[in-house]
């Protein structure tokens, strides 16, 4: 009877490990709870060690071993297959090869709002000698603040926004700044007026004034509590959008791994016809938030994605900032033109 029982118990421990460990095999990766399990693998495999060990502590007492061998085979065979995506995801590449005459540097910091002064996000910015800053949650006056700082370390940025009403909720408000190196830009109004866009937190379009150079998005798209789902999901889809041309640099928040935008790229691209930067680089796996947990059990929420006409060449994500107030962690990628 425990032979069977044991059976049992391990095919349904297997189905479920192999649905929480790619639920992309029946299309779940956006659907409640998966969404939020796949989103901390890290902390997946950890557990799965856990209970490993644990089950093989059971193992020592004769009536139950069959039950916790089967069992413990199957969670040691989650944190393999876990584990294995990790690594081929990146777990840790911490220089940025050196910056050529044509490269551009791109900066995405969630800034919580007021937890990080615009003074920190200057220094950071002119540090990694940033040409584009996508500053989600970041209001257009700290944006400006950013700016101004920045002119005083002889580096010039100009600043764009978009806000969601007026309130002044910092969340309602996404700034992207961009080097005059690259050309004049103008915010695309569909994008500030809310008629087009991430649903709830905004979104920043900017587009090149003659013509010439790339599309630059600031993404911010809402986070897949239970209630706001479909908001979410209709959020990635839209930023996929986003990446239909040829010639496209995104870079933000979006709420979502590279697991939760399965399905969603074209041509095996990550999201549209964009590919993620940090994931080509060795960094894909690296949690951006939150700065409470150890970068490796966190979540890659925050990306910089470009379409063909880029190549990423580094990236960097600054774990010596988690200090600062934000709960996010800055990612710096180096992208070089394709061509």
């Amino acid at each position: 009877m425990l032979r069977v029982l044991g059976v049992i118990a391990a095919l349904v421990c297997a189905a479920a490990a192999l649905l929480l460990t790619w639920p992309q095999i029946l299309k779940l990766e956006r659907t409640y709870p998966f969404a939020q399990t796949i989103a901390f693998r890290g902390v997946d495999v950890a557990v799965c060690i856990a209970l490993m060990i644990l089950l093989l502590l059971l193992a020592l007492i004769r009536p139950v071993r069959p039950i916790a061998l089967a069992l413990a085979i199957v969670v040691a065979l989650a944190a393999i297959a876990g584990g294995a995506i990790l690594l081929v995801r990146g777990v840790g590449a911490d220089a940025l090869p050196a910056k050529g005459t044509k490269s551009v540097r791109v900066l995405t910091w969630n800034t919580a709002g007021s937890a990080t002064s615009p003074e920190t996000i200057a220094r950071t910015a002119v540090a990694m000698d940033a040409d584009i800053v996508s500053l989600p949650e970041t209001t257009i006056s700290t944006g400006e603040k950013v700016a101004l700082a920045m002119r005083g370390m002889n580096h010039r940025m100009w600043a764009y926004h978009t806000q969601y009403g007026a309130h002044g909720w910092d969340a309602s408000s996404t700034t992207l700044l961009i080097s005059p190196r690259l050309g004049d830009y103008s915010v695309v109004e569909s994008s500030v007026n809310g008629s087009t866009g991430t649903s709830t937190v905004p979104s920043v379009v900017a587009m090149p004034v003659n013509g010439s150079g790339p599309v630059v998005v600031a993404a911010h798209a809402v986070a897949p509590r239970e209630a706001y789902l479909t908001r979410w999901r209709s959020d990635l889809r839209w930023l996929a959008d986003q990446c239909g041309s040829t010639n496209v640099i995104m870079a933000g928040d979006f709420n979502a791994t590279v697991d939760h935008m399965s399905g969603l790229g074209i041509g095996g691209a990550t999201l549209g016809k964009c590919t993620d930067a940090a994931q080509s680089t060795g960094n894909g796996a690296v949690g951006t938030w939150p700065t409470s947990m150890p970068a490796l059990l966190g979540s890659p929420i925050d990306h910089v994605m470009t379409t063909t006409a880029w190549r990423a060449s580094g990236s960097v994500v600054l774990e010596s900032l988690d200090g600062s107030g934000s709960d996010h962690r800055p990612l710096v990628v180096q992208l070089e033109p394709a061509s």
